[in-house]
């Protein structure tokens, strides 16, 4: 199983970002798929989270400012940030969980920086 995480930067406070997660070697309709972030010197947190039917739930410190979403086509999930603040600094981390091919089982990806500037 992969997950190709891309899209992150640097950008200034206010501005947006679009991450992107490609997932291959698992049935990725059958997937729960989140973004996390971990920001240095904290633990890593979930930043939001979907599930193979399209619920969503977020981080109350982004609600309203990030959507997250997927494609089952593409089996890509997508994090689409706006007005990003300072505090949204740190490494995003793709998740996916589901039977593969009949254990539950969760994977990560390698990460993708995402730095805000005042």
């Amino acid at each position: 199983v992969q997950l190709q995480a891309s899209g992150g930067g640097l950008v200034q406070a206010g501005g947006s970002l679009r991450l992107s997660c490609v997932v291959s070697g698992i049935i990725f309709s059958r997937c729960d798929a989140g973004w996390y972030r971990q920001a240095p010197g904290k633990q890593r947190e979930l930043v939001a989270k979907i599930t193979s039917d399209g619920l969503t739930d977020y981080a109350d410190s982004v609600k309203g400012r990030v959507t997250i979403s997927r494609d089952g086509v593409k089996n890509t999930v997508y994090l689409q940030m706006n007005s990003l603040e300072p505090e949204d600094t740190g490494v995003y981390y793709c998740h996916v969980e589901g039977p593969n091919p009949i254990r539950w089982r969760a994977y990560w990806g390698q990460g993708t920086q995402v730095t805000v500037s005042s």
